[in-house]
């Protein structure tokens, strides 16, 4: 009995909850549910329905697309229609059965949450589980070239100078290159210059590094790399770069590739350019010019003086730069008695030495020069000692140490006599000397 009053009064509650089922057209049935009570009232005023969780993801989403600011005006407001469809259709859905749309069929794709725009921007549903929104974050980088394998490349051999000149009506020239490079040696440099915009065969044969004995670019602001280059196609024996902006870097790489050089003139130049000689190989070198260049002191000549750090090991001779130097110039430069001594141990060549206007040259410095274990003291030839207000007559006698000494300048010296210079012309070491001005001695070879 039980059992059967339950089953009926199962079977009779539907028909009293109304019917649940609602003919559609087309003879397809749809399921509703109840639909949630309002909520009553209360006394203070009516009630403020709560936004629905779905909404609040939506206002959020709202907000990250204002922030971001990336996105056209026409973008957006499309975006957000697309945003609002969605989420009654979201909101249609969710009273529905789970997988089934109002016809019973899936949701197409255009109807989802997920939609693309036409920018290639992907809006995600929220709640997907998906990232809310992925933006490209700005232009592609260009893809990377590809790589090629390293190899050395070597320019290739200098084809032979040509003998002969070649003429337009196709004969040769009768006179050969030699007679045509004897011609170009009594040119000037200008002259040379015009001589090689002639022709193709007499601008090579114009580079002949024989018609190039010396080159000076003295006094210009500025060396540029056509210059350069064009000294080291020249090859000359003797360059002067003095009271020029040469640099560190550039002088460098003139000395790597003018092993022949043998005079430089640097003076008036910045010792930061002059440091370039401690690192380039000069082994042709004879002259060199370092007057009158600002802040060098005994610190900076040492690392002139003294031989290159990467020796090899176990190597007992030590080499100075400067072994070979033949004549050396350093007027006006602050020395001191300490360089004098490394000058003596590392150029024991010097035949010509410069110390005019040197403020620290005195009469202890003029004992340094002509001391018995002095090397310069049987190879000095000329000496110049001009504007050494340290100087006084007890140095004089010291001058005739030096048996091969032919020429002794000492004008303006202050402290030093005329009587003293002419006792010392007259004596002189092994032969008088002559005065053809005051304080300056000279002897004929």
């Amino acid at each position: 009995m039980r059992r059967s009053l339950t089953a009926g009064s199962a079977l009779d509650a539907p028909r009293k909850a109304g019917p649940a089922r609602i003919q559609v057209k087309g003879g397809r049935e749809r399921h509703l549910k109840k639909k949630p009570k309002p909520p009553l009232a209360s006394a203070e005023g009516p009630a403020v329905p709560s936004p629905s969780p779905q909404r609040e993801k939506l206002e959020r989403f709202k907000r990250m697309c204002q922030l971001l600011e990336r996105v056209p005006d026409t973008s957006s407001s499309s975006s957000d229609s697309d945003s609002d469809s969605d989420s009654s259709g979201t909101s249609l859905s969710e009273d529905e059965a789970p997988g089934e749309a109002r016809n019973g069929r899936r949701p197409a794709r255009g109807s989802s949450g997920e939609k693309e725009n036409r920018g290639g921007r992907r809006a995600v549903r929220p709640g997907s589980g998906g990232p809310l929104l992925s933006w490209p974050l700005g232009p592609a980088p260009p893809p990377r070239p590809p790589q090629l394998e390293r190899h050395v490349v070597r320019p290739p051999p200098r084809s032979p100078e040509p003998d002969t000149l070649p003429l337009a009506a196709g004969s040769d020239h009768p006179l050969p290159r030699a007679a045509w490079l004897r011609v170009f040696q009594h040119l000037g440099p200008r002259e040379l210059c015009v001589c090689m915009r002639v022709c193709r065969t007499w601008s090579r044969w114009c580079y002949d590094k024989r018609l190039w004995p010396r080159m000076d670019l003295s006094r210009r602001k500025s060396l540029t790399p056509p210059m350069l280059s064009g000294v080291v196609r020249r090859q000359p024996r003797a360059l002067d770069l003095s009271w020029t902006g040469v640099s560190k870097k550039q002088l460098m790489w003139l000395l790597n590739r003018l092993q022949g050089l043998q005079e430089l003139v640097l003076s008036g130049c910045s010792w930061l350019s002059v440091s370039a000689l401690g690192s380039a190989p000069l082994p042709a070198l004879r002259l060199l010019d370092l007057r009158w260049i600002e802040d060098v002191k005994d610190s900076q000549l040492r690392e002139l003086l003294l031989p290159p750090p990467d020796t090899k090991p176990g190597q007992t001779e030590s080499r100075g730069r400067l072994q070979g130097v033949a004549e050396l110039r350093l007027a006006g430069l602050e020395l001191t008695d300490a360089s004098l001594r490394l000058l003596l141990r590392h150029a024991p060549q010097l035949s010509a030495l410069d110390l005019s206007h040197c403020a620290h040259v005195g009469d202890p410095s003029v004992h340094l020069l002509t001391a018995p274990t002095s090397p310069l003291r049987e190879t000095l030839v000329h000496l110049n000692l001009a504007g050494c207000h340290r100087l006084t007559d007890h140095c004089l006698p010291l001058f005739r140490r030096c048996p091969r000494l032919r020429r002794l300048d000492l004008r303006s010296c202050r402290q030093l006599s005329p009587e003293a210079c002419a006792r010392l012309a007259a004596a002189g070491p092994p032969g008088p000397f002559r005065c053809p001005e005051e304080k300056l001695l000279l002897k004929d070879s």
